[in-house]
């Protein structure tokens, strides 16, 4: 017991050394950088649902910790500080949902502000500083939709976007890198998303982009009347078939074994790993989103629906009409109104490795047979019996009713 004890003091005194030693090394950094005079912003553009991380840059030796600040307008009176004023929030990404406010989804580590999930109206100006309100460093984020996404299958000789040119501006696309092969052994697909970025001459001066005249097309570096035609050009993703092969691995990696206690064997296929299966019931007629455990919106995933390889290239929502099967632009796998023959076994791969199963069942409530001692059967009886004795009421009523008109009728007579 006493060895323990010691050994967790040690562990625990050597987390402290490499925490110490990580914001020496960042002081360092930030003696050998200046902060601007002149407050700028640096142009940033991400995709929605994606996490991103903005570090401060610069700030005085003697400030030993940084508030954050976000402003969707500048100068404007709604500011909203995103701290707890100690130097830290704590997030934990997994239960972070993307309708979530932004006081939910960020998290500041070693001076650096961190936004998990992030939306479009999360678009705006960020500036580190102190409580005071002194600023450091300014970022202008710009977050893309992916509500109208163009999608360019490269099988199908689809093309990507061309540029679009006006006279005081050029739109453009930025594509990043070819995304890993998200599946190793069998086809698999890439994905490369691009992200839309303009050129011109009258780029506001007070925004700092990575090349002089460049900026993305939702920054507050554009000017205003440019705004309606470059709202007409959308982020697009580009999608093409891959064939990479396996590697070898002596025993499932550490994430894949914390997921879940349960480990399934695919089949009788040696040549495929052994994963972690997930059991949930679900009712008919629902909806339903399941997740890649680990995977990012920029990670490379793939589904599968048992035996049967569910392709981007007919799966990826907005492929096709009325689809209650698809995949989104942020690797969920929506299933929606649920049948029976959904259940299934779902298996995701990330990164190229097969990594989860998800079984799912569609499960029917038995009808129940009803005794006459049950509430409910008392008050359908008693309802009915009411409803009975009234109608036989308003029978005889009218019946009587008609007989008094008949014996009134002869005596008048008379």
């Amino acid at each position: 017991m006493g060895m323990r004890l010691l050994g967790a003091t040690i562990l625990l005194s050597l987390l402290d050394v490499l925490q110490a030693f990580a914001i020496e090394k960042k002081g360092d950094v930030f003696k050998k950088t200046a902060c601007p005079a002149f407050l700028v912003f640096e142009n940033v553009a991400y995709l929605a649902d994606m996490t991103f991380e903005l570090p401060c840059k610069c700030k005085p030796e003697e400030a030993s910790s940084v508030v954050w600040y976000f402003q969707k307008n500048l100068h404007s009176h709604e500011t909203t500080v995103l701290t707890d004023f100690n130097g830290t929030v704590i997030v934990d990404s997994k239960q972070v949902h993307a309708g979530s406010d932004l006081l939910k989804r960020f998290s500041i580590r070693l001076f650096s502000l961190i936004v998990f999930r992030a939306q479009v109206r999360d678009s705006g100006h960020y500036l580190c500083g102190t409580k005071e309100g002194l600023f450091f460093y300014g970022y202008d984020v710009d977050v893309q939709p992916t509500r109208k996404i163009t999608v360019a299958f490269l099988d199908k000789d689809q093309h990507v976007q061309e540029d679009h040119k006006e006279k005081e501006f050029t739109l453009f696309t930025t594509f990043w890198d070819w995304t890993r092969c998200d599946r190793c052994g069998v086809r698999g697909e890439q994905r490369r998303i691009g992200l839309c970025y303009v050129q011109s001459a009258q780029l506001k001066p007070r925004y700092r982009t990575a090349l002089p005249n460049v900026s993305s097309c939702g920054s507050r570096a554009v000017p205003k009347p440019f705004g309606r035609l470059i709202r007409l050009r959308s982020p697009e993703v580009a999608v093409r078939s891959c064939l990479a092969p396996c590697p070898k691995k002596e025993a499932p990696g550490e994430g894949v074994q914390s997921i879940s206690n349960i480990v399934y064997k695919l089949g009788e296929k040696p040549e495929l790993p052994r994963v972690p299966i997930q059991y949930h019931n679900q009712p008919p007629k629902t909806d339903l989103v399941i997740s890649c455990p680990g995977a990012r919106p920029e990670h490379a995933v793939a589904w599968d629906k048992g035996s049967v390889r569910l392709y981007r290239a007919h799966y990826l929502v907005g492929v096709r009409k009325n689809m209650r099967l698809f995949i989104d632009h942020g690797n969920h796998l929506h299933l929606q109104r649920l049948r029976r023959r959904d259940k299934a076994t779902y298996f995701c791969w990330r990164e190229g490795e097969l990594v989860a199963g998800f079984e799912l069942t569609v499960t029917f409530e038995p009808r129940r047979q009803r005794s006459p001692s049950d509430p409910e059967s008392i008050f359908v009886m008693r309802a009915v019996g009411i409803s009975f004795a009234v109608i036989v009421g308003i029978f005889f009523l009218v019946h009587l009713s008609h007989c008094r008109s008949e014996v009134f009728r002869k005596v008048a007579k008379l």
